[in-house]
């Protein structure tokens, strides 16, 4: 019985070092997600932003080359 014990004892602590390696992973993979994100809705809102540029663009251009030919 007190070989049983000492093997589930055993059997145990590694469960738990496995555990706590999987929890360490799993916050890694966490925070490289949230960094993942983020940069996602920089690229949405830059992207949003960029489409708003160049339409403004486009219309000064064409505005600007209708001023400059008689």
């Amino acid at each position: 019985m007190e070989r049983l014990n000492s093997k589930l004892y055993v059997e145990n602590c590694l469960i738990m070092q496995e555990n706590e390696k999987l929890r360490k992973k799993a916050q890694l993979l966490n925070q490289e997600n949230q960094a993942l994100l983020s940069q996602l809705k920089q690229r949405i809102t830059m992207g949003g932003q960029n489409v708003n540029d160049h339409s403004a663009t486009s219309n000064g251009n064409h505005g600007s080359s209708t001023r400059n030919n008689p």
